[in-house]
């Protein structure tokens, strides 16, 4: 199997780049998934990018990654502080993943600091801004020891 990974964005997502940029930047979802693919074209890897404002639908996305995917990424969003059923879905999958968060949830209201996946997820990016993907990115990279000489 080539090496796969799966970049799930959560509610709001889609609005990257227009949504409080004072806290989230000025970059858009379209351009992290952009440098997302370009980044593991260079080094091997398969992107697959999703997002959803919906939580059932992105659960059906990890659900279809079983099997096809060797790790994914993901920032859910406010599905973080309030969704068993997420977890419930990445656990079942037993796809090993990572939680990205653009902000430093820490440094926010006290109910941001809650997350049902951190304790699950092999580690936890927050408050690098958009470079939290491509952080994210190189350590998944790391661990499906792929390099930038590899090619799919």
């Amino acid at each position: 199997m080539s090496k796969t990974l799966l970049l799930i964005n959560g509610p709001n997502l889609n609005l990257l780049g227009t949504r409080e940029p004072e806290i989230y930047g000025n970059t858009t979802l379209a351009d992290v998934e952009d440098a997302a693919q370009k980044q593991t074209d260079d080094l091997g890897i398969k992107l697959h990018t999703f997002q959803s404002n919906h939580e059932g639908a992105i659960i059906d996305r990890i659900h279809e990654a079983r099997g096809n995917c060797q790790f994914i990424i993901i920032n859910p969003g406010g599905l973080t502080h309030t969704s068993v059923a997420l977890r419930d879905a990445l656990l079942g999958v037993e796809i090993p993943f990572l939680e990205l968060h653009v902000s430093n949830v820490h440094a926010r209201e006290p109910w941001r600091h809650h997350s049902y996946l951190s304790d699950k997820a092999v580690g936890v990016i927050c408050g690098l801004g958009v470079f939290g993907y491509t952080a994210a990115i190189d350590f998944v990279a790391h661990k499906l020891g792929a390099s930038k000489s590899a090619k799919p």
